[in-house]
């Protein structure tokens, strides 16, 4: 199942999805991360060192490379080039799994050794001095958006993306890419005031969004959550020292978080869990065509020159029965083979 969490910056956000994930691998769920923050510090939040971070591949830099491994042969797709964020797979498109080997985790993925098990980290990438000025961070999430539309996933498997803060995950259509949205908020004026934005561009497009109240210090600040979020809030994340030792740079077994917050993990996994269960693959597919002739409208066709309606296929549905289905070639990724060594984070050989 595909989760995303969004929230204000400094909500606390990305260490929430660092714990959702140690306890997804905690209970041996296959699980891929990504961090897809314009402030890359998921790795961070997981135990990596500033130093193994920036030895992550970024998936923007992958980007011309990633679109011709997922064009595969699909006939309605003329070349990598024609291929835009937005671009939905079809017949002869290559799909992706959670559990699996391809070009695309093997360029781009890295595994992170957690106490509890280990995961698959995929990062966008920083901006960088080439950015500045002449790029906008949409244009490294377009990866993201790419991967999800071509990723079938099944029961028990996660992908857990850490969003950009606050509204502007709307800037594309990634936002309609999840089961389940956990909106991380403070008690304060400012984190209801994202949430109630969310909610409101969210509406239209049937976004499941439950909140999650982080740093919540006492009933005062439950009640006013409770009072301003109503039946979307899901569960409180309460004071934590583990949590503030964790961020101080001391390292400690999930098994020791304080029971009351190890109790809001494992509600978030069996609310994903049942928003899995509700997934309408149908109006997924539907969903990724609409935003794709959005785009392809308003900038898709001029910048290539192409008509991309012509890219959909009406009668494909992204779910286990598209496998079938799903192109064959010379498995490469920009010339590394697919038995390429996989190297984790530290850039060491794994």
């Amino acid at each position: 199942m595909k989760i995303a969490f969004v929230g204000k910056g400094g909500s606390g956000k990305t260490t929430l999805s660092a714990l959702f994930i140690r306890h997804l691998a905690a209970e041996g769920c296959p699980v891929i991360a990504v961090d897809a923050d314009i402030n890359q510090h998921l790795g961070p939040a997981m135990g990596l060192t500033d130093a193994q971070a920036a030895l992550l591949p970024s998936l923007g830099a992958h980007l011309p490379e990633i679109k011709e491994y997922l064009r595969g042969s699909n006939p309605r797709i003329d070349s990598a080039e024609a291929m835009i964020k937005t671009t939905p797979p079809g017949r002869g498109s290559r799909l992706l799994r959670i559990v699996e080997e391809n070009p695309v985790y093997a360029a781009c993925a890295r595994p992170v050794a957690l106490d509890e098990g280990s995961v698959r980290l995929l990062a966008t990438g920083a901006f960088t001095e080439e950015d500045l000025g002449v790029a906008c961070y949409h244009s490294k999430v377009g990866a993201v958006e790419l991967l999800l539309n071509h990723l079938v996933d099944g029961p028990g498997e996660y992908v857990v993306t850490d969003m950009t803060a606050g509204s502007d995950s709307f800037a594309s259509g990634l936002f309609t890419r999840f089961d389940l949205t956990f909106l991380v908020a403070e008690p304060t004026r400012k984190g209801i005031s994202v949430y109630r934005q969310y909610k409101e561009y969210a509406r239209d497009f049937g976004v499941a969004l439950r909140v999650v109240g982080n740093k919540v210090q006492g009933a005062d600040d439950l009640a006013f959550l409770q009072r301003e979020v109503g039946d979307d809030l899901l569960a409180a994340f309460g004071h934590s020292p583990w949590v503030r030792r964790l961020e101080q740079g001391s390292a400690a077994a999930l098994s020791t978080l304080e029971p009351a917050n190890r109790a809001v993990l494992e509600l978030l996994r069996t609310q994903a869990d049942a928003a899995f269960e509700r997934r309408d693959a149908r109006r997924y597919s539907a969903q990724a065509v609409h935003f794709h002739l959005r785009n392809a409208e308003s900038w898709g066709n001029a910048k290539t020159g192409l008509d991309l309606a012509v890219q959909v296929d009406p009668d494909f549905v992204l779910d286990p029965a598209a496998l079938d289905g799903a192109g064959h070639g010379e498995e490469r990724l920009g010339g590394a083979p697919r038995t390429a060594t996989v190297r984790d984070a530290a850039g060491t050989a794994a």
